[in-house]
């Protein structure tokens, strides 16, 4: 990992861009800290600088109630290569959501499983590089992003002790395999009238979740229309799970 910029932002928290073998990320800290603080990995659905707004308003929100918050960039996402078959699959789901037909699996699988495959393994040299700082001790959340990203970290990331979800982005079924395997606490987050996604598929991935304990909150409103007082909630969450 290595630093290429840092700033200070007007409360406190340090911000620092990186690079990791040619992934952009950026990293949140309180500014001075008495010990190490948890981590959260901020998820998000691709595109540093133009989710840029929303990203540190999460992670200041992160950071003022005493954590770190960390995010890279998405493979195919930014300025990183695209996938062609990924962009080919994106317009078949386009099109298919504005002439008002169902999804095919097949769409979604070719959509969701590429980016899953190249993306956890990144989220998990990044998390090796960020566990390695001093201002950083542990233990781990995972918050939002990709909901089939944030499953499959949550079945093969041993260091990740709890994750909030938001389903709000296809996940293939065949990877509901994958979700009765997970363990740690989850809360997930679902737009009730959210259009781009099929709600009876984010009810079943939730009841196909083999954690103990696990909360669904479900708002009214569209795919961006989250409450804000849900942050608040992550952070009670996260504060029982990482602290």
């Amino acid at each position: 990992m290595q630093f290429t910029s840092e700033q200070r932002l007007d409360d406190g928290v340090l911000e620092r861009e990186f690079t990791l073998d040619e992934i952009p990320g950026i990293l949140w800290t309180p500014a001075s800290a008495p010990a190490p603080v948890p981590l959260i990995l901020v998820g998000h659905p691709g595109g540093l600088h133009k989710m840029y707004p929303r990203l540190v308003a999460r992670a200041r929100h992160s950071v003022a109630a005493g954590f770190a918050a960390a995010t890279i960039e998405l493979p195919g996402g930014g300025d990183r290569p695209r996938f062609a078959a990924v962009e080919e699959a994106r317009a078949d789901l386009r099109r298919a959501l504005e002439a008002g037909e169902p999804v095919d699996d097949e769409i979604v699988d070719r959509l969701v499983l590429p980016l899953v495959e190249k993306a956890v393994p990144e989220w998990r040299a990044a998390l090796d590089s960020l566990l390695s700082l001093p201002e950083i001790g542990g233990p781990v959340g995972y918050s939002g992003g990709v909901i089939a990203i944030g499953l499959r970290l949550a079945v093969v990331e041993p260091r990740i002790s709890a994750a909030l979800l938001f389903a709000g982005s296809f996940v293939p079924r065949t990877m509901f395999e994958e979700a009765r395997q997970v363990t740690i606490p989850l809360q997930v987050l679902l737009q009730w009238d959210d259009k781009g996604n099929d709600r009876q598929l984010a009810l079943d991935l939730f009841d196909a979740f083999g954690s103990r304990e696990k909360t669904l909150h479900a708002n009214m409103g569209g795919h961006t229309g989250v409450p804000q007082f849900e942050g608040d909630d992550a952070n009670r969450f996260f504060a029982r799970h990482l602290t």
